[in-house]
Parts: structure tokens; C-alpha cells; sequence
């Protein structure tokens, strides 16, 4: 296999439409997500801390060994940050709702479409053994 051959099928496979398609659909997944993210960190999840008692999510954490000094070296804690958890958990809940949602529309708006266009008339059904067999008499009979 030559290199202009195996770039001429490289090309023609990243040309194809499912390819460039999903190309574009993950950049656009990407950048959805990051305005979803910060929906949920700027502007759902203050008021949500504010109502529980002016909680910040993201410094929910549990120390499981505190900072210490040994020898004038500062060993930092160990936590588990869950607040960190709680909001990527909130961020994927409202992302795949969003894209739920999102989903739904498109799937009713090409429903309405398919329900708009005029459907074809059904062919017409085909001869029984009867109709043929009386279609075969009577070219034979012309024929004669």
C-alpha cells in the first residue's frame, strides 16, 4: 500500500458525513458542557448554599489526617473532597437533562415533519395465482 493511497483512504473516511458529524457534535458537546458547568457552579449552586446555610459546595471536604509540621516541613492534609463530588454530580444531572430535553424536541420537531409530508399511496397488491394463470390464457389465446 502506497502513501497517496493510504492517505487518499484516510481522507475519504475522514470526509464521510457520520465522521464529520460526530466531529462536530462533540465540539459542541464540549462547549455545552462548559456553559452548563458554569450554570451550575455561578448560578444554581450559590442560592442552593445560601438556602442550606452559606454552604460552598466545592469546600465540603473531610480532613482524615490534618496538616502537620514535622522537621519544619509542612505535610499537607489529607481530605476527602466530596463537595467537589456533589458538584460534578449536579453538573452531569443537568447536562444529561439538557440533552434529554434537547433530544425530545429534535425527535418531536421530525415527527411533525414525517407527519406533514404526504405519504405514498400502497402499491398495488399483486395478482393472485387465479389472475395469472387467466393473464397466461389470454396471451396464449391472442397469440393464436
Amino acid at each position: 500500500m502506497g502513501k497517496s493511497s493510504f492517505l487518499q483512504e484516510f481522507k475519504a473516511f475522514a470526509m464521510k458525513g457520520n465522521v464529520v458529524d460526530m466531529a462536530v457534535g462533540v465540539i459542541i458537546g464540549g462547549a455545552f458542557g462548559k456553559i452548563v458547568s458554569s450554570v451550575v457552579a455561578d448560578v444554581i449552586m450559590p442560592p442552593l448554599g445560601l438556602l442550606i446555610g452559606g454552604v460552598n459546595f466545592t469546600d465540603l471536604k473531610w480532613v482524615m489526617k490534618p496538616a502537620e509540621v514535622v522537621d519544619g516541613k509542612e505535610i499537607a492534609a489529607v481530605t476527602l473532597n466530596y463537595g467537589n463530588f456533589l458538584q460534578a454530580t449536579f453538573d452531569f444531572l443537568i447536562i444529561a437533562f439538557s440533552i434529554f430535553m434537547f433530544i425530545k424536541l429534535i425527535t418531536k420537531l421530525t415527527e411533525k415533519k414525517k407527519a406533514e409530508t404526504p405519504a405514498a399511496p400502497p402499491a398495488p397488491p399483486a395478482p393472485n395465482k387465479e389472475e395469472v394463470l387467466l393473464t397466461e390464457i389470454r396471451d396464449i389465446l391472442k397469440e393464436k
